[in-house]
């Protein structure tokens, strides 16, 4: 049965959306298929952000160690941006920048400016070894990098010196060095206004974010304005109807929502649901460069954070702190997370010991991070839920082999409809075929079940993939590495269970006849292969084959449960 937050929010949603109002919904067929969408929504995001950085000008933006930006000033950058790249290094709509860095004030200008002008905005991931990134670069096609020092040194030790490069927070010698261009000196050669404004229509290319997939090579998805746009609109509407709810309940709501931004923008997560909802609704980001607990709670009582978002492991970890009574957290009222499942006991530690409400969201790269959310006394009724599909937009079904749509109970993949789903994968259209069989769905690799009330229960991943504090792991690249030591003849890679990762990457391998190594000595040989997270924390050496399916294949479901009752032992 529903809950009567469930009926209110649904209420709320549906007075929000109506015919004649401003987030009206109405349908369009968009590749073949005909699904929601907002009536009066910007046709590309450089038209939300002329509105959206337009009304909340004025109010400061940026929080990054003393350094603080309004989001005229962000908005500034973004377009001056924008513009040098057009004069010096004849970027066009269409070609592909790429975004190399932690989280700076700079990672937002770049990724505003680049879709402002057009070019299809390629956010790579900051923790790739230099391999994983002359991959990205090499099959997106990128025509410039935007790189912070230790991205370009990496930059420059995969794809040599022919990739122009922009430097942001490089030391001088080590921008010279590598062959680069300093932003500020970029910014300060160029014009503030490009010469040619080209035309950018809801279908045209965005943004190109990699995602693990079961094989090796990470999948490049693409996304249109128009799924970026109504992935962002979807959020806000969700937040319009639970302020709506609040205000009628007489809370006290802040002048400014303020958000601890310590999830990584190159994420989905960071760069739909905390980026540009923040552009939105005028939200401040307070950010840090790298994840501690203490500092995040001091950084709460100092700037008045009202929202946090994060893996399920950072919550745990300010939970468990044993400075948390010492600040006040007052002002924080949501933490939320998303990225991996978040044990049942954390939501009720998290509302009994902080007195904070708990969320959590179920959502991936290809659907622009919409998909399905728990909030506050439902989200602790059903702990082991990730809610209900996001309205209103997004429909969820549980599908066969066959794509037959099961009924509720029933076990089978995840399967997600919106019109903000990413059109395909990048040059690559047999996945795309997989993944987009041109119905409208999307076809998670998740598998799950909807109980009556349509609540999300994800149970497995028809993927093989290893979601480790947020990070996907494809388990196949892993087992690759393990394959380049000599002594290696058999091996298998899995999740294993983690109180503070949610997952951990674990391994068994068989040697080759007379062959002895120690698992520590195996588990550093994969460390020039692997960026440091895809590093196996567990690894066992057996001395038999490992066992096979009728197929001849490695059993991995029978391993996975042994050695998860090993480690959990």
């Amino acid at each position: 049965m529903l809950t009567e937050l469930d009926k209110a929010q649904d209420a709320a949603i549906a007075a929000l959306t109506a015919e004649g109002t401003q987030m009206a919904v109405t349908t369009a067929n968009i590749r073949g298929a005909t699904v929601p969408v907002f009536q009066n929504a910007p046709p590309s995001m450089r038209e939300y952000f002329d509105f959206f950085f337009a009304v909340n000008g004025d109010k400061e933006f940026t929080v990054y160690e003393g350094e603080r930006k309004t989001f005229a000033d962000i908005f500034a950058e973004a377009k001056h941006l924008a513009a040098a790249l057009q004069h010096e290094f004849g970027i066009a709509k269409g070609d592909r920048v790429a975004i190399a860095m932690r989280n700076f004030p700079e990672w937002i200008s770049a990724f505003v400016g680049g879709l402002y002008l057009g070019a299809i905005v390629v956010p790579l991931n900051a923790w790739w070894t230099p391999e994983e990134l002359a991959y990205g670069l090499s099959h997106s096609g990128t025509r410039l990098v935007i790189a912070d020092e230790a991205r370009l040194k990496r930059i420059r030790a995969a794809v040599g010196p022919d990739t122009p490069v922009i430097s942001v927070r490089t030391s001088s010698s080590a921008t010279k060095e590598h062959g680069a261009r300093a932003w500020k000196d970029v910014l300060a050669a160029n014009p503030k206004d490009m010469w040619y404004v080209p035309v950018i229509g809801p279908e045209d290319d965005a943004t190109l974010m990699y995602t693990s997939g079961s094989t090796g090579h990470p999948k490049g998805a693409v996304s249109t304005h128009r799924a970026l746009v109504h992935g962002a609109l979807n959020y806000i509407v969700q937040g319009l109807a639970m302020l709506q709810l609040a205000e009628a309940a007489g809370t006290e709501l802040p002048e400014q929502q303020i958000m601890l931004l310590n999830v990584p923008l190159f994420h989905i997560t960071g760069s739909v649901p905390v980026l540009l909802v923040s552009i939105a609704i005028g939200r401040k980001l307070v950010i840090m460069y790298k994840w501690d607990a203490g500092e995040a709670l001091k950084q709460v009582e100092e700037e008045r954070v009202t929202y946090f978002v994060g893996v399920p492991t950072m919550s745990l970890e300010m939970l468990q702190h044993p400075d948390r009574d010492k600040y006040d957290l007052s002002t924080l009222v949501d933490i939320a997370a998303g990225g991996a499942p978040r044990p049942a006991e954390h939501v009720k530690r998290i509302m009994k010991e902080m007195g904070k409400t708990p969320a959590i969201g179920y959502g991936l790269t290809e659907t622009n991070g919409v998909g399905a959310g728990n909030i506050r006394d439902n989200y602790l009724a059903k702990p082991n839920s990730t809610g209900r599909a996001s309205k209103p937009i997004v429909e969820i079904a549980i599908r066969d082999d066959d794509l037959n749509i099961l009924p509720a109970g029933e076990r089978g993949e995840v399967c997600i409809r919106t019109a903000a789903n990413v059109r395909g994968y990048w040059r690559n259209p047999q996945a795309t075929a997989e993944a987009f069989p041109g119905d409208g769905w999307f076809h998670t690799g998740d598998i799950g079940y909807l109980d009556e009330d349509d609540y999300l229960y994800i149970v497995d991943r028809k993927k093989d993939i290893i979601i480790r504090g947020g990070e996907n792991i494809a388990a196949q690249e892993v087992e690759a590495a393990i394959y380049g030591h000599p002594a290696v003849a058999e091996c298998s890679v899995f999740g294993l269970p983690d109180e503070r990762m949610g997952e951990i990457v674990g391994a068994v391998a068989f040697l080759k006849p007379g062959e002895e190594l120690d698992p520590e000595v195996l588990i550093d040989s994969t460390r020039d292969e692997l960026a440091g997270f895809k590093v196996p924390a567990r690894l066992w050496i057996v001395r038999e084959p490992l066992p096979k399916l009728g197929s001849g294949k490695i059993d991995k479901l029978t391993l996975r449960r042994e050695y998860q009752a090993k480690h959990a032992g």
